[in-house]
């Protein structure tokens, strides 16, 4: 369970049941409580250098208001983001959010929830007859919060009442048995994401391992959750194909026999820009982090900046060995992109 060095509330988060609710347990807890406004947050969260500032954040949670109900879209996900939390507890040297978030990648929840799911309603509203599905982990990994805000049983709840709504969120913890007896209606898709071994212990900081995130995915599934995994970001290193056919194999092993209901995957190779890899290198300086631009190809993206791709006959090498091991392990496989 995620515990954090400090917690700062946000001026007005307290004004609300679940803020006062917090309030009141960590300081029982005794653990460090501040108030702050918003913009005077990062003053509160000590650290000198790039990688002091990365992991004060990470400890820091900060309880605040979501203000801005104008949704984010997120495609290919999701048609919107709903935004439960935000950041993550996790360190994976490779996170996207490591851009995203700034130098202090604070946890950040909300507690007007119930302002967040009418707004999800509107939403869902405007885009009738048609079946609206929000994602829940765009910019956060929502598992470790879980705890504090009961965000993602309030989701569960919220969506499985939609009849053109879905929920659906993906994680690398596994703090979820008080997911398991929730009333769904398979409303909700939850999909953990998985890497061998080899680079979760490398890269994936304060993460579960892959047989505790294999077990809480199909405790999940018999608990009749659509279930889906997202492999990624996929490394070429010496052996890959032989580790990430293991872990397909485990992933089978790790449930029933009988297991018949469709299984998911999303499989994406590693890829980054320029600003990540300038940011990594200052919050991880000893990083192993494959980021060779002279082996990779160079490509815009949707969102008008370039990435640093594996060339174009290693990612044909990669779908092809990814879509004949998962045809080959999984008869109930659903394989939804490769990239």
């Amino acid at each position: 369970m995620f515990i954090p060095q400090r917690v700062i509330f946000e001026t007005g988060s307290l004004d609300y049941p679940l803020g006062r609710q917090l309030y009141s347990r960590f300081k029982a807890e005794k653990l460090p409580v501040l108030e702050s406004s918003l913009n005077k947050i990062k003053s509160n969260i000590p650290g000198d250098t790039p990688a002091q500032l990365y992991q004060s954040g990470k400890a820091t949670l900060v309880v605040g208001v979501k203000k801005s109900l104008s949704f984010q879209s997120c495609k290919p996900s999701a048609h919107f983001q709903l935004p439960l939390v935000s950041g993550c507890t996790g360190q994976c040297e490779y996170c996207y959010l490591n851009t995203q978030l700034g130098d202090k990648p604070f946890i950040r929840l909300f507690v007007n929830l119930e302002d967040i799911f009418r707004q999800a309603d509107k939403y869902t509203s405007q885009r009738l007859p048609d079946t609206t599905i929000f994602e829940g982990a765009a910019t956060s990994d929502p598992v470790p919060a879980e705890p504090y805000t009961g965000a993602l049983k309030a989701a569960i709840s919220h969506f499985a009442a939609q009849e053109n709504a879905r929920f659906r969120f993906v994680t690398k913890f596994t703090d979820i048995d008080g997911l398991l007896g929730l009333e769904h209606k398979k409303h909700t898709e939850i999909r953990f994401s998985l890497n061998t071994q080899t680079i979760i212990k490398a890269y994936e900081h304060k993460t579960a391992s892959a047989k505790k995130r294999l077990e809480a995915s199909a405790r999940l599934y018999t608990a009749g959750y659509p279930m889906g995994f997202i492999i990624a970001p996929v490394f070429i290193y010496d052996g890959w194909q032989e580790e990430y056919r293991e872990l397909l194999l485990e992933l089978r092993q790790a449930f029933p026999a009988s297991a018949s209901r469709p299984i998911t995957f999303e499989v994406i190779s590693h890829r980054y820009t320029t600003k990540a890899r300038n940011k990594i290198a200052e919050i991880f300086p000893q990083t192993t982090l494959d980021m060779d631009n002279e082996k990779r190809q160079f490509k815009y993206g949707q969102f008008g900046y370039g990435k640093y791709l594996y060339p174009g006959e290693t990612l044909s090498m990669v779908k092809e060995f990814f879509q004949r091991e998962i045809s080959r392990i999984f008869e109930n496989g659903e394989i939804k992109y490769i990239i």
